[in-house]
């Protein structure tokens, strides 16, 4: 007696898709200006890996904050600090427990120009541009750590009258980019990439100058039962993750 064959293909076809999420999804995401570059990359792999999507801004901390104080629908925020999650963990507007550093960053002089800005950053002793560079200061922590380096160098009162603030690292980059200064305080890892400056010339600015730019991740209260969001902030602790956080200059 021959027996009839037993339908299999649903079964195998779960066993395939196992390895993929059941249900994909999308996150809303806060992120600081100076990390648009890894971002950009880590969003793509994030994608790939997990079939969940990032759905990324991009703008100054202090303006996030005031964003998701007024209820701005982010479920996960990278700030370029530590003190702005940690507030907003003190006002109820986070999940407890899932603030971790993602990121240290760096400052840099640079100049669009080759050569402009020497090893030493001499060249702020000089004098010889019109315009500085800065991201605002009150919004933006690259700001306040550019702030700080021209304090401690005892060059920020001689040099005041010169300083062009952007709205973000990102905008203030686009200054000197586009030569409307002769060189600014960006972050490193906009023009740096697997340990060489990508374009003109630069002066990293040594850590005891400023004070350290720890960079953390918060999962925002608007994405405590989501799957996507919790995802993302695991990615990020991956070694693929660090592995293109560090290739931009950051360190850990």
């Amino acid at each position: 007696m021959q027996s009839k064959p037993v339908a299999l293909r649903p079964l195998a076809l779960s066993l395939l898709l196992l390895g993929a999420p059941a249900f994909a999804g999308d996150v809303q995401v806060a992120v600081a200006a100076n990390f648009a570059g890894p971002m950009q990359k880590i969003a793509a792999e994030f994608a790939h890996d997990t079939g969940h999507k990032a759905l990324v801004s991009i703008g100054a901390t202090g303006a996030f904050y005031a964003q998701i104080r007024n209820g701005a629908p982010f479920q996960v925020f990278l700030s370029a600090d530590d003190e702005t999650p940690a507030k907003l963990e003190n006002e109820g507007r986070t999940v407890k427990g899932s603030r971790f550093t993602y990121a240290i960053g760096k400052l840099v002089l640079w100049s669009a120009k080759p050569g402009y800005v020497d090893a030493n950053g001499e060249v702020l002793k000089q004098g010889h541009f019109a315009h500085l560079a800065i991201a605002n200061p009150k919004t933006a922590p690259y700001g306040t750590a550019a702030v700080e380096t021209l304090k401690k160098l005892g060059l920020y009162a001689g040099l005041e009258s010169r300083l062009v603030q952007g709205e973000n690292i990102a905008q203030t980059q686009q200054f000197v980019a586009s030569g409307n200064a002769e060189l600014g305080f960006v972050a490193l890892s906009q023009v740096w990439k697997d340990g060489h400056v990508t374009s003109g010339s630069a002066w990293p600015v040594p850590a005891t100058l400023y004070a350290p730019i720890r960079q953390d991740a918060v999962l925002l209260a608007n994405g405590r039962d989501d799957a996507a969001a919790r995802a993302l902030l695991d990615y990020l602790k991956s070694d693929k993750a660090r592995a293109i956080i560090r290739s931009y200059g950051y360190a850990f």
